[in-house]
């Protein structure tokens, strides 16, 4: 079965906020600055060091 990734992060953001509970600026925050920092030059970087 062929799941799209923007589905399946969907789901697994929802299962996270539902289970886990954090406040709403919170995860506001991490996603824009995640879009943020992935079209930045730190975008390179940090994929070295979570790779």
């Amino acid at each position: 079965m062929d799941v799209p990734l923007w589905l399946a992060l969907l789901v697994v953001g929802w299962l996270g906020i539902k289970l886990a509970r954090p406040p709403w600026w919170l995860v506001t925050v991490l996603v824009i600055g995640g879009y943020f920092v992935a079209g930045s030059f730190l975008a390179p970087v940090l994929g070295t060091v979570l790779k």
